[in-house]
């Protein structure tokens, strides 16, 4: 080969490399991220699929930067959803069926489920070896918001032990959902339902001790959604697809894993919770079947939901679970 055939091959491969590092180093640019801001009803171990999908980059592996803003209620998130305050609200799917309830054309529907059963547990003032539900009888208890699902899943619980709010058992709910840790500790009431690592927490410190799983005896339901308004369903569905398939990654990797390992990748999500702690209540969450699988929300827990809201009084109109329910990304995502 001379020299001018050597040269040319030289440049070639020259030129191939500078393509080859250009497209390289342009192709993470060109990958645009997008910013989504997620309402969630609280924060809570109880949803550890979603900061387990958050600390190990799988919403970054989509292109997607997540914005966390803790409402406090479930209404609360409803309400920054429609106000343009979130693109996506995560709170009980009894939010969505609320205002599809009232004649609304364009209302939010559900496209994700993250968890199964109700993620709170009663605590009381003394330790009990052997709870027994009938024990409440004549007692006060702080449940949540009316009309919230931690509410009546609770008087769900309850009436299946033959017991009627109001008569047999009272619950004060005066005080919102964010207060209602601080005013048990403070005196109000004889029991409150906590979610994790709440819970845990005023067990160690000796201000309450942890009863019974609300969500054990409640059974399987759809507790905790991811919705959105229809519109951006629609105008946003490869996003909202990313956004799914990246969920249902974090709920394969806690499915898939053992507590310990489940808890140190949550943990930056939990800065101020002890590791043990955040193991434990990981737990005890797998223990009572409280993650969900998948993203699909099957039939008939929606169904089982819609009999403890109209048990409740808070549901009078019939609602259609295809009216409600968007189940296309989480099968997709399955897939």
């Amino acid at each position: 080969m001379n020299f001018k055939k050597i040269t040319a091959v030289v440049m070639a491969m020259a030129v191939s490399l500078s393509l080859l590092t250009a497209c390289g180093e342009k192709q993470p640019q060109d990958k645009e991220v997008v910013k989504l801001t997620v309402s969630e009803v609280t924060h809570s171990i109880f949803y550890a699929p979603m900061y387990a999908a958050i600390n190990n980059g799988y919403f970054e592996d989509a292109g997607i930067e997540i914005e966390l803003i803790n409402a406090g209620g479930a209404d609360k998130v409803m309400t920054a959803l429609l106000t343009g305050g979130a693109d996506i609200g995560f709170a009980g799917p009894e939010a969505v069926i609320y205002v599809a309830a009232q004649g609304k054309e364009d209302y939010p529907k559900v496209f994700a489920q993250l968890t199964a059963c109700d993620g709170s547990f009663l605590i009381g003032r003394q330790s009990v070896e052997d709870f027994d539900w009938q024990s409440l009888r004549g007692s006060t208890i702080l449940p949540g918001r009316k009309g919230g699902i931690p509410y009546m899943t609770l008087e769900y619980c309850l009436n299946q032990n033959g017991m009627e709010v109001g008569k047999d058992v009272f619950f004060d709910d005066s005080i919102s959902f964010n207060a209602m840790t601080g005013a048990f500790v403070a005196g109000t009431g004889d029991y409150v339902t906590v979610f994790e690592p709440g819970a845990t927490d005023l067990e160690l410190q000796g201000k309450g001790y942890i009863l019974a799983s609300v969500g054990e005896e409640g059974g399987r339901v759809p507790y905790t959604t991811y919705f959105a308004n229809s519109r951006f369903l629609a105008d946003n569905s490869g996003l909202v697809q990313r956004f799914t398939d990246a969920i249902y990654k974090g709920q394969q990797f806690v499915l898939n894993n053992d507590a310990a390992t489940v808890a140190q990748a949550i943990a930056p999500s939990f800065a101020d919770t002890d590791m043990t702690v955040i193991t434990q209540v990981v737990q005890r969450y797998k223990d009572i079947g409280a993650f969900s699988e998948s993203g699909i929300m099957h039939k008939e827990d929606f169904d089982r939901l819609c009999a403890i809201l109209t048990n409740a009084g808070e549901l009078n109109t019939a609602v259609n679970y295809e009216d409600i329910v968007d189940n296309s990304f989480a099968l997709k995502a399955a897939q």
